[in-house]
């Protein structure tokens, strides 16, 4: 063969030689699209140079570059033709084994040995499941959060079912959301996991057929998403997306072809701002993370000591790997409730529709985690194998699930909720019935633009009196008494509590209850001004 070998040593800058004549592949070759090969080369005969961009499978402009080197090196056109035929199988090679490498990259499902997967098992079958778990996860490095973990935890499993959860994280920045997620992340297997920073408008087209299935995708920040907030809607809501583009074949004529990305795949990602991602908030469990001083001092407290050497790094690695293992037996199952028909949501809960199919879900998700300890029944009429749901799998969905609905419950945003009861305790504690933006900003230090905004959005919801002051003509505002947070808690409680304990007369009766055993949601009875401290 005439042609040496190609240089790959830069690979912005490929260079091979072909007797006399030098090729160099400026900004090197792209894997992407094998139905083309896009270059931009640099032709070098002599002391004549040539540079050119085209697609080498074009074989329009294949012959219009051959002619024009031919003529500008005083070669023949058969010379030329047969050092572009060997170029393009350099070329074709060299991409292969780039594109073999990356294969080589992705990790890989690990096998486990057979104490592994006895020990797992072992596990899977304890009565007190979901404590141990939380337990571990602990152990793992995740700081406190022990609802809110747990959580995320059991929704991050459910990517191996065809109906997935989604989980955004909400909190004021600084507070861990990003640490929180990417901690539980670590406890699937690496194999399912695809963590993305940022993604331009298309790049979820752009993925293998098949290659998101039942994958746990964790979206470091939602505001650096924006431009594919719509394609993740769609996995989420349909479990599939579809684009079609143009491209031109090999003879330049335009055609289309539709890129197909099949799911389910289970989605989790962090913001600052509730509101904005309403969309998608809809679809997802919204988790509100812990922003008390007590927490601070715990995760204060766990950096300390690991400056200090006195965490046992490797014991955490060690959990984190039998986690890891646990995912890995869990094996694909259908689950079915017996009890889904006598399960009703308390009327306060907004959007119930949405919100009932979470709930229902969960529950699934907690009857899956519990496989080991489930018989296997087989369907006689479709020959399915699934698992039931047990009264104890509701009540620790219950558990879990109730702050969840509570904020589904609820009028306000989270962040707004957390600003009015902070206020309120606040108020009580000061003796006060007025209190004006700067006030509130200084004591319980908040900046004046998010006091400015959780006051107006308490305003328009009528938990807000505003009234200016005719001696200095400065506005101040007085709390008007409304339903509390921990009325609408106790609320729900009762209802998800009352449902459960009936379960069994529930089913034997053969009839869900006519209605909720709900207690009437009452505003404080206390004067107008006073603000109470609950």
């Amino acid at each position: 063969m005439k042609g040496a070998t190609l240089n790959t040593q830069n690979t912005e800058c490929l260079t091979w030689s072909y007797e006399q004549l030098t090729v160099a592949v400026l900004g090197g070759l792209k894997k992407e699209g094998l139905d083309r090969m896009r270059v931009t080369l640099k032709l070098e005969w002599k002391d004549n140079t040539i540079r050119h961009s085209l697609d080498l499978y074009n074989d329009t402009q294949l012959e219009k570059l051959i002619r024009k080197c031919a003529e500008r090196f005083s070669l023949g056109t058969a010379f030329m033709t047969d050092l572009f035929a060997a170029l393009v199988n350099i070329l074709e090679a060299y991409r292969l084994e780039l594109l073999a490498k990356q294969q080589d990259e992705r990790p890989k499902p690990i096998s486990l040995s057979t104490e592994e997967r006895k020990a797992v098992q072992h596990f899977l079958q304890q009565t007190d499941l979901l404590q141990q778990t939380n337990e571990l996860i602990g152990q793992s490095g995740v700081i406190g959060e022990e609802a809110n973990r747990l959580l995320m935890y059991l929704i991050f499993t459910s990517r191996k079912r065809e109906h997935p959860l989604h989980v955004i994280s909400l909190g004021s920045s600084g507070t861990g959301k990003s640490h929180l997620q990417e901690k539980v992340g670590e406890l699937m297997p690496s194999e399912d996991v695809i963590e993305i920073t940022s993604l331009s408008e298309n790049a979820f087209y752009y993925f293998g057929k098949q290659e998101l299935k039942h994958k746990l995708l964790l979206i470091e920040d939602l505001d650096g998403a924006q431009d594919v907030l719509y394609p993740l809607r769609e996995l989420q809501s349909k479990k599939v997306i579809n684009k079609t583009v143009v491209y031109k074949n090999a003879a330049g004529e335009p055609q289309t072809t539709t890129l197909r990305v099949e799911g389910p795949v289970c989605i989790g990602g962090c913001t600052t701002q509730e509101s904005v991602y309403e969309d998608n908030a809809n679809r997802s469990f919204l988790l509100y993370l812990d922003e008390s001083r007590e927490q601070d001092a715990r995760i204060m407290d766990y950096q300390r000591k690991r400056s200090a050497g006195k965490i046992n790094t490797q014991e955490e690695k060690r959990v984190k790997q039998f986690l890891q293992n646990v995912q890995r037996v869990l094996q694909p199952v259908s689950v079915r409730n017996p009890y889904a028909e006598y399960l009703q949501l308390p009327e306060h809960v907004f959007k119930p529709r949405r919100t009932n199919a979470h709930y229902l879900a969960f529950i699934e998700a907690v009857t899956f985690y519990h496989q080991f300890q489930r018989n296997q029944q087989t369907d006689n009429a479709t020959g399915e194998v699934f698992i039931e749901t047990i009264v104890e799998d509701i009540k620790q969905a219950n558990l879990l699930m109730k702050e969840i609905l509570l904020r589904k419950s609820d009028d306000l945003s989270g962040a707004c909720r957390n600003y009015l009861e902070r206020l309120r305790m606040w108020l009580a504690m000061q003796s006060l019935f007025v209190f004006t933006n700067r006030e509130v900003s200084n004591s319980l230090h908040i900046p004046i633009p998010t006091v400015k905004r959780h006051n107006l959005a308490l305003l328009n919801a009528g938990y807000l009196q505003k009234q200016l002051t005719e001696e200095n003509r400065m506005h101040t505002y007085s709390l008007i008494e409304g339903i509390t947070y921990q009325q609408l808690s106790h609320s729900i409680s009762t209802v998800l509590d009352s449902i459960v304990e009936n379960l069994p007369s529930y089913q034997l009766t053969g009839s869900p209850p006519a209605q909720l055993p709900t207690e009437p949601l009452k505003p404080s009875t206390s004067k107008k001004k006073k603000v109470s401290a609950q």
